[in-house]
C-alpha cells in the first residue's frame, strides 16, 4: 500500500512535549489555563482538574464519562467533579493523531480560545508527536448503528476509510442548509476543519445567559449571526463554516469512544445529545463492530483493493480474449 492509501498510523502517538494554553471558559467566563501533557503508550486521554483534591481531578476522556450536553459536552468522575467544553480538544487531538495525552486545567471548563480547534491544532503541530511501541487499536464498524430523534439522526455504517458526513438545517437566511463530507485521511481534519469556529444567534443570547451558559462568550471566540447577516467584522473564515464546526463537533464527540472510528458517520441535524446516544449505542450493539489493530486493517484493506483490482483487470480482459478467437 502506498503512504496515500495506508489511512491510519499503525503504532500509538503522544506529544513529544507539553503544549501550554490560556484563555476563556465559553460558559463558565474564567480565565482558565491548559497543559496538555504526553502520556505512556495504551493510558488513552485524561483530563485533571487541577484546582480540586489531587486524588480528586482526574476524568477519563470517555463516553460513559458524559455528564451534560447541553449547548457543549461535559464529563465527570465519581466524586461529581466535571469538565466541560471537551469537544474541541478532543477532536484536535483525535485530528492530529494523538493517542495518549493527561490535559491539565485549572479550572471547570476548557478555554474556548478562538472558538474553533485551530489553536489546539497549531500548537501539537509546533511540538510534533513521538511514536510510541504499542499497537493502535480502532473500532471497526461491520454493521449499521444509528440513533433518531424526530427528524434528526446518527448513523455509523461500515466504510473503507474513515469519514464524517453532516446535514444542517437552520431557519436562518445566512446558516439555511449545509452538507459536508469529509474523509478523515491525509490531514484532512487540520486542513478542512479546524479554523471552523462555534456560532450562536442574537435573539438567543439573553435567554442563554440568563441559564448561566455563554458567559464568556464573545465576537473573539464565536461567529455571531443577527438574522442575515454576520455580526463579526471578519465574516466568515469558510462559506460553509456552519457544517464545519459541526463536523468539528462530532468528531470531538466520537473521540471519547476512546480508539478512532472506522466507519462513516452521517448525522443530520446532529447534536451533543444525539451523539452521546450514539456513543451508548454503539457500544451496546457489541455484534456491530470489532477491534482491530490498524496494521491488520491496514492489511485487510491492501488485500480488498488488490482483488478489485484483480476482478476490474480480469472484466477488462474477457471481452479481448474472446474476440481473439
Amino acid at each position: 500500500m502506498t503512504q496515500k492509501q495506508s489511512i491510519e498510523q499503525v503504532n500509538q502517538k503522544t506529544l513529544c512535549h507539553p503544549v501550554a494554553y490560556i484563555g476563556i471558559g465559553l460558559h463558565c467566563g474564567r480565565k482558565v489555563s491548559m497543559v496538555v501533557r504526553p502520556a505512556k503508550a495504551n493510558a488513552g486521554i485524561s483530563f485533571l482538574r487541577k484546582d480540586l483534591p489531587v486524588d480528586e481531578g482526574l476524568i477519563a476522556a470517555r463516553w460513559y464519562n458524559v455528564v451534560d450536553t447541553e449547548m457543549s459536552t461535559a464529563i465527570g468522575n465519581e466524586y461529581g467533579h466535571t469538565i466541560d467544553t471537551v469537544e474541541h480538544i478532543m477532536a484536535a487531538l483525535r485530528g492530529c493523531g494523538v493517542d495518549n495525552a493527561l490535559v491539565e486545567v485549572d479550572g471547570p471548563e476548557v478555554p474556548i480560545m478562538d472558538g474553533s480547534a485551530e489553536p489546539f491544532v497549531a500548537m501539537i503541530e509546533r511540538v510534533g508527536l513521538q511514536e510510541q511501541s504499542a499497537p493502535r487499536n480502532a473500532i471497526w464498524i461491520q454493521r449499521p448503528i444509528e440513533v433518531r430523534d424526530g427528524d434528526k439522526y446518527a448513523i455509523l455504517t461500515p466504510a473503507d476509510t474513515p469519514r464524517i458526513s453532516v446535514e444542517i438545517d437552520f431557519d436562518n437566511s445566512v446558516v439555511g442548509s449545509q452538507t459536508l463530507s469529509v474523509e478523515l485521511v491525509d490531514e484532512a481534519f487540520c486542513r478542512q476543519v479546524a479554523r471552523a469556529r462555534t456560532f450562536g444567534f442574537v435573539n438567543q443570547v439573553a435567554a442563554l445567559k440568563q441559564r448561566g451558559l455563554i458567559k464568556g462568550g464573545s465576537l473573539h471566540n464565536a461567529i455571531l449571526v443577527d438574522g442575515d447577516r454576520i455580526v463579526n467584522e471578519s465574516g466568515l473564515r469558510y462559506r460553509d463554516e456552519f457544517v464545519r464546526h459541526k463536523v468539528l463537533d462530532c468528531l470531538g464527540d466520537l473521540a471519547l469512544a476512546g480508539v478512532p472510528i472506522l466507519g462513516h458517520y452521517h448525522a443530520c441535524k446532529p447534536g451533543h445529545e444525539l451523539n452521546s446516544r450514539l456513543m451508548h449505542t454503539l457500544f451496546e450493539m457489541r455484534e456491530s463492530w470489532s477491534y482491530i489493530t490498524m496494521s491488520a486493517f491496514n492489511a485487510l484493506k491492501g488485500q480488498n483493493e488488490r482483488c478489485d483490482k484483480q476482478s476490474r483487470q480480469n472484466m477488462n480482459e474477457t471481452p479481448r480474449m474472446q474476440a481473439s478467437r
